[in-house]
């Protein structure tokens, strides 16, 4: 069974920057896809970035374009994702999760493992 953790989520004031990590065990981090996704109060989960298992293919939604960057490092089990530039809107829990589907990674129902999620808050 494969477990997710996040961490690095917090408080933060716009236009600030903040790195999410997820840690992966259980499982052969470099076989899987990840994704981050994002669920903010009284709306649906949604998509925020994705990185193919060798780190070479990333999408990212179109509200982060430029100012997250998602990365893996195979050999830590990890899985990152560099918000700079954050905005009060960024604001949601963030879910980082895996699969070893091949679809395009942008929808939540592809991926199979979810962590429980680190809040992040921005201040305006």
């Amino acid at each position: 069974q494969v477990q997710l953790v996040e961490s690095g989520g917090g408080l933060v004031q716009a236009g600030g920057s903040l790195r999410l990590s997820c840690v992966t065990s259980g499982g052969t981090f470099s076989s899987y896809a990840m994704g981050w996704f994002r669920q903010a109060p009284g709306k649906k989960r949604e998509f925020v970035a994705a990185i193919r298992w060798n780190g070479g293919t990333t999408n990212y939604a179109d509200s982060v374009k430029g100012r997250f960057t998602i990365s893996r490092d195979n050999a830590k089990n990890t899985v990152y994702l560099q918000m700079n530039s954050l905005k009060p809107e960024d604001t949601a829990v963030y879910y980082c999760a895996a699969t070893q589907r091949l679809g395009p990674l942008i929808i939540s129902r592809e991926y199979d493992y979810w962590g429980q999620g680190t809040q992040v808050t921005v201040s305006s």
